[in-house]
């Protein structure tokens, strides 16, 4: 079944103010103006950037007259666009996020427009562009021509379509963009949004949107050294590993290794059987070979996952997908309805704290003879700032996930290492050099060297850098017969 739409309640509109005491007023009776879809309330977050003149003043005569809805915030000294709407982002309380200019090129009406592919269960992000429309206003030729080159270059870049990168306009889910660690101060946040938007894959739509564009004489800010600039950050974020979780940008860069992951896969394939539930199954690296078992449920917290995996997938009519928080107790009832054969996670249990909860909770509510197959990574001498940046509580000791598996109620009928080769890789990567990320050529050169690696595994005496660990949860013992009554004489 699809999973539920979520549900709006709030939107915050997010203003960087630089030296606008003349148009904030107008600008936001506007906003507050501006028809919201129904059952949708606003909040309006205006940080002034070190503005010279009285704009901080009127920022906070608006805040006294609309309490409750706008929420001003002082940033000194000026420290670009970028900067403050960082600062907007993190003071916002919406599940719904617009950018607007604290002038009026752009017209509120449309927030209307720009949020339905949100509100519909489409979007994740919506762009709002200014040369999309039948009707436009005529603007400055060599400033259109700037723009459409940069769009471009980021087009070509990022592999996507947008008709106007650099408009204000952009709305979000709160809870996408709030993943998002940027990091320009100035114009060049348009750029990095882009890029980002589309490492992170998020689902991106384009609306047409009215534009009033000012001239230089009315108080625009943006110049041709900021298209200069922009040109450094197109590059510069296209090719960056800081767009979103650690976690996320390793399960991108583990995409660079097919053969890696399918030799994972196969390490573990003799005991999955016809009917296999996945839990944290992140992006869908392993579950590409699982999903053509018979019947298979894959499982995650994270519904953005989920969707991403549902838009790939959702015509396998064997395949069921499922929030399931393996933090939280109920969320493993699903499996009792499923009834797997066997259970897979592999590099998920490091990460949750209670792991024997974890164990526990599937030992009650899996079947009886179901396979638990759990590879994890070995060795607390490896562990590294990696593995805490990937959120790791603990790298495996010897017999220490077998012992917990026994203490939860399950049988341990196998145990093995993987990836030998690996603990030499990774403790000079990470362990020695504090390497904060797995890079996509490292990926690429170990892809390249798997099948020379899946030899050595089986040759080397050495552990590996993860242990394997195939559990039973056992069949219940039958309760021996009453003895027969001796027949009466």
């Amino acid at each position: 079944m699809p999973l539920a739409k979520p549900a709006f309640t709030k939107l915050s509109i997010l203003i960087a103010a630089y030296n606008e005491e003349a148009s904030l007023r107008h600008c936001l009776d506007g906003v507050l103006a501006a028809p919201l879809p129904a059952g949708l309330s606003r909040e309006v977050v205006i940080v002034d950037d070190g503005s010279r003149d009285r704009t901080w003043e009127v920022m906070q005569q608006l805040e006294q007259e609309n309490e409750g809805i706008v929420r001003v915030f002082q940033q000194n000294p000026n420290q670009g666009k970028g900067a403050a709407l960082r600062r907007a982002i993190k003071e916002s309380t919406g599940d719904l996020a617009i950018f607007q200019d604290a002038d009026l090129e752009y017209d509120p009406n449309d927030y209307p427009r720009l949020l339905a592919p949100i509100i519909d269960g489409r979007a994740d992000v919506v762009f709002g562009s200014r040369f999309a429309g039948d009707i436009r206003k005529v603007l400055f030729f060599w400033h259109t021509l700037a723009n459409q080159f940069l769009t471009l270059l980021s087009n070509m870049l990022n592999d996507t379509n947008w008709t106007d990168m650099e408009t204000c306009y952009k709305a979000f889910r709160a809870d996408c963009l709030r993943a998002i660690p940027l990091e320009s101060n100035r114009f060049g946040i348009e750029p990095e949004i882009t890029a980002k938007v589309a490492r992170n894959r998020l689902r991106m739509f384009e609306v047409p949107i009215n534009y009033d564009g000012r001239s230089y004489d009315e108080g625009k800010k943006i110049t041709w050294k900021d298209g200069l600039a922009a040109l450094w950050f197109i590059f510069k974020y296209r090719f960056s590993s800081n767009y979103s979780d650690p976690g996320k940008v390793t399960l991108d860069a583990l995409e660079c290794a097919p053969k890696f992951n399918k030799w994972m896969y196969e390490s573990v394939k003799p005991w999955i059987g016809a009917r296999v539930a996945e839990l944290g199954v992140g992006r869908g690296n392993i579950s590409r070979f699982i999903k053509e078992h018979q019947h298979v449920l894959l499982t995650d917290y994270r519904t953005d996952y989920l969707e991403e995996l549902r838009a790939k997938w959702n015509h396998h009519p064997h395949l069921e997908i499922g929030k399931l928080d393996m933090t939280a107790g109920t969320d493993f009832e699903q499996l009792r309805r499923f009834a797997p054969e066997s259970v897979v996670f592999l590099n998920v249990l490091e990460h949750i704290e209670d792991d024997r909860a974890v164990l526990a909770n599937l030992c009650r509510t899996v079947p009886e003879g179901c396979r638990i197959i759990v590879l994890v990574p070995y060795n607390m001498a490896l562990y590294s700032e990696f593995d805490k940046a990937l959120g790791h509580f603990r790298r495996y000791s010897r017999g220490e996930l077998e012992g917990k598996m026994r203490d939860a109620g399950l049988e341990v009928a196998e145990q093995f290492y993987f990836n030998k080769v690996g603990v030499f890789a990774w403790y000079v990567a990470n362990t020695l050099g504090g390497q904060g990320v797995l890079k996509p050529w490292q990926l690429k050169v170990y892809n390249a060297l798997t099948p020379i690696f899946r030899v050595l595994d089986k040759v080397l005496p050495t552990s590996g850098l993860s242990t394997v660990v195939i559990g039973r949860k056992p069949s219940a013992p039958v309760p021996k017969a009453a003895p027969a009554l001796a027949a009466s004489a």
